[in-house]
């Protein structure tokens, strides 16, 4: 370490975080405190942040021990103001003086178009990084993600939990600092079990090998994941499975340990008669368990539990997980024979008991309503539309079972298994497992033509009721998820090839809700979802492209040709962004806008058709003759959908278009030239419109 740098620490010792949070805070502690060192021209070498339940800390390498003096040049008021008629100093002159700490009349003088100003030159001398940091702290500190904050004892002071000690450290110096009611110190904490007596850090460089040796604490957050990670994978390796772990888990329990210990866990086998998916949602999300597969892939009925001690006796932190397992288990088991005493369909009749949502009806009302929709979006598909209202009807029954009471999480997928269990066709069981997807970005979608028909049909019922109610989203505010709605809708109907006539859907679905809505709002609905689907396109929602492939430009060429199919749309979308990588794009977008402006302002009846015997000039016969001859191919391939084919064709045509704005003149005194001319533009543009408005490009 040079004498011109330092190591500089803090760390923030408190009651357990909460985890689902934790590796946000940290990462955003370090965020704001990185921010705020480099507007303070501070150099340093690496920044690394570290979190456990109980603590959040920042470590920068080699940071500047101060400030570089800047040079800093102050333009003052203008001579005149600054000065009298007898060339004595005013108030205003004196003022500013005074503000950079000099005498007036060592003030420089600045020459100026606008006349001359008084201007203070100097140099700012830098300040102390020591100075600095616990003001950068503190405020990183206040700029964290915590949605309510909490006060504890009778202190006005309010953080995410309980603060409990401060650490901060330049090199081997406490920086002197009171953070949140707390004086800084040298002074951490290790392990509540293992190290419980305060450890004295002599450097902030050693922070993390000291914690870790002296501590029984891993601080740093992807060390202790990657460390649970493996151990659960060797520990199933040894039991002779394997181990399969979602990151948000893993990232949860990485937050909920700071020693992580892997213990292997069993339960009766006689639960492996429940459904794979309750016994994961009973271990992962209850318990925060991790189910050992085996090597063919099914559950076996034993376990992973990352305990955070090491324990002298396992056998007893083993027994004890297994203790608390149980009574979830067979609370599931008893929930599972008992909801197969009635059928979904007998089920059914208990919808209309429950309410929907206030102004939209019953449970029953909505399925009533998604069925009608399904059926019109299964006939569509070449599907069986007494099917898909069966699908409908049933649909929502497993929200009235014990299962799903108890494990929301599992709606749709346990109607599926009670549909198979009540004799219902495989379609109608599968069509129920897919009724949700997607759920958010990135899930699965539905791959069964009947679970496409009923995923789609009732997210729109929803937003369509929703809608109704006049209660769309507003500003960051969506109470009712409309957003991700639209967007999985969308999702299912382009990335499945779907061509739906959405406008007509959503006149349809708005039709039938029971609120009575404005003449305006499946106008509305319509601007919505396109508004989403302009997100998905642009904002990297389509997992398939880019956020950099498609331009908000391209997007409005297509979406001011209304097509009234999401696959229609996307398919001129890809054409346009294809277009637009050709040699004579940036030439035919800038033709097609002087076509639109010079159309615009024209007085051009709408049925004017070209007089091929008008012509007179060379480029505008060639032109009307590079048009006729990809006429017939043009129309083939606009009927295909095939628009990369259509504007392929059109890109031939930019010699001819370039060769008439360069010798013809269009708005000619010849009226009937003129009309002539205009209607060649005219059907020209209207090529062009059959994909999109390059105008717009």
């Amino acid at each position: 370490m040079s004498e011109q740098h330092i190591d500089f620490l803090v760390e923030l010792g408190t009651e357990e975080l909460p985890p689902k949070a934790l590796r946000r805070l940290e990462q955003a502690f370090a965020e704001g405190i990185e921010e705020r060192v480099s507007e303070a021209r501070l150099s340093f070498a690496a920044i690394q942040s570290f979190s456990t339940p109980r603590r959040l800390a920042v470590l920068i390498s080699e940071l500047s021990i101060r400030q570089p003096d800047q040079e800093v040049e102050r333009r003052g008021p203008p001579v005149k103001i600054a000065f009298d008629e007898a060339g004595n100093p005013t108030k205003a002159g004196l003022k500013f003086a005074d503000g950079n700490n000099v005498a007036i009349e060592t003030l420089e003088r600045l020459a100026t178009d606008k006349g001359e100003y008084l201007v203070y030159k100097g140099v700012e001398e830098g300040q102390a990084s020591t100075a600095l940091l616990p003001a950068f702290v503190t405020a990183a500190l206040a700029d964290l993600p915590i949605p309510r904050r909490m006060r504890w004892g009778s202190s006005d002071i309010e953080f995410v939990r309980p603060v409990h000690w401060v650490v901060m450290l330049a090199g081997s110096e406490v920086v002197p600092a009171t953070v949140l009611g707390h004086q800084s110190d040298r002074l951490s904490f290790g392990h509540r079990f293992h190290a419980p007596e305060a450890i004295s850090l002599e450097n902030a460089a050693d922070y993390a090998a000291l914690l870790q040796q002296d501590g029984h604490v891993i601080p740093r957050f992807l060390d202790r994941k990657a460390m649970i990670l493996e151990s659960a994978k060797a520990a199933a390796a040894a039991d002779g499975g394997h181990v399969l772990i979602p990151d948000a888990l893993l990232d949860e329990v990485t937050a909920l340990v700071e020693w992580p210990t892997a213990v292997v866990g069993s339960f009766d086998e006689a639960f492996l008669g429940l459904p794979d998916e309750v016994l994961i949602s009973t271990l992962q999300e209850h318990q925060r368990y991790f189910p050992i597969h085996q090597e063919g892939g099914g559950l076996t009925n034993r376990f992973i539990t990352i305990s955070n001690i090491v324990s002298k006796d396992p056998d007893q932190v083993r027994l004890g997980n297994e203790k608390v397992v149980k009574p979830r288990l067979a609370d599931a088991a008893f929930f599972w024979s008992q909801d197969m005493k009635t059928s979904l369909e007998e089920k059914t009749s208990g919808l209309k008991h429950v309410l929907y949502q206030k102004g939209l009806g019953s449970l029953a009302d909505k399925a009533r309503r998604v069925a009608v929709i399904a059926a019109d979006i299964a006939a569509q598909l070449g599907e069986d539309a007494v099917v898909a209202e069966r699908a409908a009807t049933l649909a929502k029954a497993d929200l009235l079972t014990d299962m799903v009471g108890e494990f929301p999480d599992l709606q749709g997928l346990m109607g599926s298994y009670y549909a198979r269990h009540d004799g219902e066709s495989e379609v109608i069981a599968e069509a129920l497992r897919e009724q949700y997807l997607p759920r958010y970005a990135g899930d699965k979608l539905p791959h069964t033509s009947m679970g496409q028909a009923l995923s789609i049909a009732d997210k729109l019922d929803t937003l369509a009721g929703i809608f109704a109610l006049g209660q769309r989203p507003s500003g960051s505010k969506d109470p009712f998820a409309l957003r991700r709605l639209a967007l999985g809708m969308l999702r299912v109907i382009i990335e499945s090839q779907i061509d739906l006539d959405i406008r007509a859907l959503i006149q349809k679905a708005i039709e039938q809700q029971p609120a009575a809505a404005k003449p305006e709002t499946a106008a509305d609905l319509y601007d919505f979802v396109m508004d989403r689907l302009k997100s998905y396109y642009i904002d990297g929602q389509n997992p398939a492209l880019s956020d950099t492939t498609i331009s908000a430009e391209q997007f409005e060429a297509v979406r001011q040709r209304e097509p009234v199919s999401p696959v229609d749309f996307h398919q001129r979308l890809m054409a346009v962004v294809a277009f637009n990588e050709l040699p004579a794009a940036e030439s035919l977008a800038a033709a097609n806008k002087r076509i639109a402006n010079i159309l615009k302002s024209a007085d051009l009846s709408d049925t004017a058709a070209v007089q091929e015997s008008m012509l007179s000039e060379e480029a505008e016969i060639q032109l009307y003759q590079s048009v006729a001859g990809i006429r017939a191919a043009h129309s083939k391939a606009v009927s295909k959908h095939d628009y990369r084919a259509v504007l392929g064709q059109l890109a031939t045509l930019a010699g001819p278009i370039d060769g008439f704005f360069e010798s013809v003149m269009v708005n000619t005194d010849d009226a009937a030239i003129r009309q002539n001319r205009l209607a060649l533009l005219s059907e020209l543009r209207g090529l062009f419109l059959d994909v999109a408005d390059l105008s717009r490009l």
